[in-house]
This record gives structure tokens, sequence and C-alpha cells, in this order.
């Protein structure tokens, strides 16, 4: 376990600003140490923080235990929206069997089968793929579902008001195929989304599918071994025949925070240094403005002629636009990935070259092991991986999945469904119409 965090990770690990973090300062909620780092970071005293539960959650980790979780038996899983194969990669590892993967995007598919071709991905319209045929015969179903806008049409806020949303196909999933227990994931802002009216559907929904709704967390991607400040809502639910027999125990964090210098050089996640790859480029004025700005820097740190002049309507807007002519720190988590590397509204500059972050870098900081290829042309492996779930976040929640199936496993002993022949039908499926 460190013995300290610094005042950015410890921002990170509380999700607050550095705003915030100084006024905790000035009025001695959390007083940083008279030690600085060799970097000139002041540094926070980990053992007197424990009154702060994600703290505490660290150094009373739990992780080298849970990486030694074993499936006792094959549970299989079906995923829709697969993407890239982050979500489905994780759970890979963790010990699922994937029966069935859906994805819209051609590219995507390919990068599934590219990489696992022995994997029953299926192309195209989630709408019309039946899942009756795998009645009973799967443990377990997820997915990202893309967060469309709800319609509030009916007035009871369930299974037909999510209708014509990719939320709702899901939930058509799971009510055809029955699993034990099912996952959904999206981004945080789904939890005020329409005033909380959207997350209440879902609730509703998930009660009317006969499952029982573990309490849904945001889990940070930074706190399980992800060098990337990405946030995910995770909902699972239990079958209610199962679920007042067993208890799903969220994962355990890691014992720190992982940075860009865990990424790109050999760490604890990758036993060699980044390789070389394709990358997008600056324009040479671009890289000029870029070259201004240190490490962990912004706009900010620009001359104010050179700011005005780069930022153009956007120097005069209120709020921090700290993603502008941002350039990432080694020694922090990235920010969050987008689907291209070098937008100007949210820049991931290099640490220490001017220039936007390689594909294969992109890889890394969201967990793919470098061995994952993507298909595509440049801009293509941009956007699946920026889509994609960090891969070490769905490991993690992977091997609390397979703990709570072993548990399952123990009080209703059931041996795997071979689903071979209903696998060969969706094989020759077409889905374009």
């Amino acid at each position: 376990m460190t013995k300290y965090f610094t005042q950015s990770n410890f921002a990170d690990i509380m999700g607050v600003s550095m705003a915030t973090m100084l006024k905790w300062e000035k009025n001695g909620t959390y007083l940083p140490e008279n030690i600085r780092n060799a970097r000139g970071e002041k540094l926070y005293d980990v053992m007197k923080l424990l009154d702060i539960p994600e703290v505490k959650s660290m150094v009373e980790s739990n992780w080298d235990t849970e990486m030694q979780t074993k499936p006792l038996r094959d549970f299989t899983s079906v995923e829709l929206f697969a993407g890239a194969g982050g979500l489905a990669l994780g759970m890979e590892k963790a010990g699922f069997k994937h029966v069935l993967l859906n994805e819209l995007e051609t590219k995507a598919c390919k990068t599934l089968l590219l990489n696992r071709p022995d994997w029953n991905v299926v192309e195209g319209d989630v709408r019309n793929i039946d899942f009756t045929p795998l009645k009973g015969k799967v443990d377990f179903v997820s997915g990202g579902f893309p967060c469309q806008a709800f319609s509030y049409a009916g007035k009871g806020g369930g299974f037909s008001d999510t209708r014509g949303t990719l939320f709702f196909e899901l939930a058509r999933a799971v009510k055809e195929i029955q699993p034990k227990v099912f996952m959904g994931e999206n981004v945080k802002g789904l939890t005020s989304h329409d005033n909380g009216q959207t997350i209440e559907t879902i609730k509703n929904t998930i009660a009317e599918l006969g499952y029982t709704l573990v309490e849904p967390r945001v889990l940070k991607a930074i706190m399980y071994q992800v060098p990337q400040k990405r946030e995910r809502l995770i909902l699972i639910a239990i079958r209610n025949d199962i679920a007042d027999r067993v208890q799903f125990h969220w994962p355990s964090p890691y014992e720190r925070v992982m940075t860009l210098r865990d990424a790109f050089y050999k760490s604890v996640i990758f036993n060699s240094d980044v390789p070389d790859s394709e990358g997008a480029k600056y324009p040479s004025n671009k890289q000029k403005v870029l070259e201004l700005v240190p490490q962990g820097g912004d706009w900010r740190d620009l001359p104010e002629d050179i700011a005005r002049e780069y930022m153009g309507g956007s120097y005069l807007l209120d709020g921090g636009k700290t993603g502008m002519a941002r350039r990432l720190s080694l020694d922090e988590p990235s920010l969050t990935l987008t689907c291209s590397p070098c937008q100007k509204q949210t820049e991931r500059c290099h640490p220490l070259e001017t220039r936007p972050l390689s594909v294969r870098e992109y890889a890394r900081i969201q967990t793919f092991p470098d061995d994952w290829q993507f298909y595509g042309s440049m801009a293509d492996k941009y956007k699946q991986i920026g889509n994609a779930v960090p891969v070490n976040l769905a490991w993690a929640i992977g091997r609390s999945l397979i703990r709570l199936f072993n548990d399952i496993q123990q009080i209703m002993p059931q041996d795997t469904a071979d689903v071979s022949n209903e696998v060969i039908k969706y094989k020759n499926l077409t889905l374009f119409g």
C-alpha cells in the first residue's frame, strides 16, 4: 500500500476538484503533510485518512485474494452492445464463457472476431434477435446499453415506458432468456437524467421482470487498476427466486491509483513498455501552441495573447475549459478518453512529446492487452477504444460476479447447459433485412 497520496490522486479518489481540495486544506478538513514529492506536489498521509470509506477500502483491500477467484463450472454469458470487446474481454478473464455477443457496428464486430474467432458474434440490430431459444440455458446477460432519450408516455414508468430505447432491448433479452443474473452499465449521468425519472423507470422495469436490483453504484475506474479517470454506473440484478439466498459483494479496489507511467512503461498491469503504433498528428500551428504547455497543464499555462487566439470564442465563456490545450501528466491517470485524441475541447496531448496519444497508448489506458488488435482505419480504432469499458474494470466486476455465481452454484447445483444447437442457428442469422 502506498504511504502517501498526491493531492491530485486524493482529489480523484474523492471525486472532487482541486478547488475543493484547496478549500478543505484552508478550513482544516484534510491537511497535507509538510513534505512534497520530487515534482513539488503536496502529499497526504494515507493512514490519517482512514475515516474516508474509499481510502479505508484501499488500505483493507482484498484485491489479491479476489484475483484468485475461479468459477466452479462454466458460467455462460450473452452480451449485447459488445463494441470492441472491453466488457467481454474483462468478463472472459474473470471466467465467463460467451455463447453470443451482439454488436451493430461492422468494424467493431470484425475487431471481436479478429481477436476471438471462436466467439459467436452476431452482427446487426439487436431488435431483430429472438432470444427465446436460449431460455433457461444461459447464466448471465450483460450489456452497456447506449443511453437514448426515454419516453414517459405511460404512467407506470416500467417495461412499456422503455419501449423504443436500447435499454428495452436488454430488458427484452432478460425476459426471454431468464438468466440468473444480469448486468447493465452506463454513464454516471444516467442517475440524474431527466431529474431521476430515467433511473426510476429502469428500476421499475427490473422489478417487473422479476429481478431484485442490487443498489446501483458508480465505480471509479482508477480504483480498479485502470490508469484513467473514468466512471461507470453499474446495475446488477438477481432473479427473485435466488436473490434472498445470496448476496453480491462489490469488488475491492486496488491499493493505489494507476497513472500514465503505469500505462506506458513496464508495471503491475503491463510487463513491457508500450509498443510503437500509428497515431494522429497535430497541424504545425497547433503543435507550436501545445509545445508551450507543461505536463499536466492546459490553456491557462499559455501566454494570454496565444491563449486568446487559440481558443477563439471559448476564451470568454464561463467554466474551467480545462480540456483545452491539455497535456496529460505521466504521474496522474489520464482524463477520460473520448472517440478522438485531439478534439479541441477535450485535448489529450502526450505528456512528454507534443503529439496526440497513439492508438496503442489509447488501448493501454483502457487496459486492453497489447495483442488485442482493432479493425479499421485509425479513426475507427480510436473510436472503438474510446467507447469501450476498461478491461480491468470489467475484470474486477466479473470476479465479483463469478463469486456470486459460485455461491448460487453451491445452493442450486446445476450443470452448464449445452447451447451448441441454438448457437448454430444464430450464426446464419441476417439482421439487416
